[in-house]
């Protein structure tokens, strides 16, 4: 009796190729509306800051603190309860308005979004639009949150904080963080205007955040804590240390919304969520390592998961075919003008795809963002990134979608 017939093998010229993903189908950020460049024009409106708008609905209050968390992702937040008490109590019944998460802006790296986050502006018009970036000026790659090679900060990103609207209408406004932050490049473009207080330990962080809260009728105060990233990127989200670092920021979060002044909003978000990466060739293809994908590449810029690709003169082309080709039923691979109009870096309607002139050399010739769980990785010229288990970077919902938490009084 014979049996069933036998499917295709890869040898028949009947098997299916793997469909390309079409990047302009990625799921954009929907900004102008649920961002965290939205975040703070919201708030800064409520306090009657003018001049600024955003389509992000929330309520005015008088005080208002913004606790990001590095690294907290909405879905792993979600996905542990146990060790998130106190925040899990804040998810949403159903989704609008605050509670409901927020899209980073792309690609989804602490750089990007906490310029957008202080400067309420999505990264085509902030200029900062990945972790390392050509500098049009000087042909080398530029590591927009060490800052090296040094770049004048303010001709690199000239727009006003919110922060420092605010400080100009007469809100109180101040950052509590971590010392080593305070004069930093990336805090005088992103994160300045008012008062800049350095504490080394988050329940320092938290107590004297709710003192600034208390000490004006309309204040504005951003605080941070960065090791829920950190712990991710060193032994992964699936790790006993990743979850007791998840546990005490939850700890850190009650700290501050227990001593919230009257009239005041508590705000926890993150920057960007995380994904941890096999290490197998398969899931981390090595740049350094792969003839097909260095060919006509001049420079390898972005991260793992979210790749600026500058081609040597004339080569762009050839870089995005061979690119598409190798990993394209994988990354979403496109061309800078595709990435551009199909509105990765700012809204698709608006003037330029939402991206300045000075911003647009920035980007790669060709922008490669991880759909599926693979990096590309660069070994040698990149050891420590290549090295980290948890990634991030592109527009994945696991990378993507940060909480936006409320505690009002």
């Amino acid at each position: 009796m014979a049996g069933p017939a036998a499917g295709p093998t890869p040898a028949d010229a009947s098997w299916p190729e793997p469909a390309p993903l079409d990047p302009r189908a990625a799921p954009v950020p929907p900004y102008g509306s649920r961002t965290l460049a939205d975040l703070l024009p919201a708030v800064a409106a409520g306090l009657g800051v003018p001049g600024l708008a955003s389509g992000l609905d929330l309520a005015p209050a008088d005080r208002v603190c913004v606790f990001l968390v590095d690294g907290l992702g909405w879905e792993l937040l979600r996905a542990h309860p146990e060790q998130a008490p106190f925040l899990t109590s804040l998810l949403p019944t159903s989704l609008g308005g605050a509670g409901a998460p927020l899209a980073a802006g792309f690609p989804s790296t602490t750089a990007t979004s906490l310029a957008s986050v202080g400067t309420g502006l999505p990264p085509g018009a902030h200029g900062l639009p990945g972790y390392t970036v050509a500098d049009p000026a000087t042909g080398r790659l530029m590591n927009q949150l060490r800052w090296e090679p040094w770049a004048d900060p303010h001709a690199w990103q000239p727009h006003p904080t919110v922060f420092q609207l605010a400080d100009a209408a007469g809100v109180h406004t101040c950052q509590v963080s971590a010392p080593a932050f305070e004069h930093t490049p990336l805090t005088r473009v992103a994160l300045s205007g008012g008062t800049f207080h350095g504490r080394l330990s988050g329940e320092e962080r938290m107590d004297l955040a709710a003192a600034e809260l208390a000490a004006a009728d309309r204040a504005l105060v951003y605080t941070y804590y960065s090791e829920v990233d950190g712990k991710g990127h060193r032994h992964g989200t699936d790790s006993d240390a990743w979850r007791a670092e998840l546990a005490y920021a939850d700890r850190l979060a009650q700290r501050l919304a227990e001593q919230l002044p009257p009239r005041s909003a508590l705000y926890v978000t993150a920057d960007h969520g995380m994904v941890d990466i096999p290490f197998d060739p398969a899931a981390r293809i090595d740049f350094d390592d792969d003839w097909e994908l260095r060919a006509g590449v001049a420079l390898l810029g972005g991260e793992g998961r979210a790749r600026h690709v500058y081609a040597v003169p004339g080569a762009a082309a050839d870089v995005l075919a061979v690119w598409r080709d190798v990993l394209g039923d994988r990354m979403w691979v496109a061309g800078r003008d595709e990435a551009v109009e199909a509105g990765w870096f700012g809204p698709p309607g608006a003037p330029g795809g939402g991206v300045d002139g000075r911003v647009y050399p920035r980007i790669g010739d060709v922008v490669a963002a991880a759909c599926a769980d693979v990096a590309v990785v660069a070994s040698v010229s990149e050891p420590k990134e290549s090295a980290m288990v948890g990634l991030h970077g592109s527009m994945t919902p696991a990378e993507q979608l940060v909480p936006l938490l409320e505690v009002r009084t």
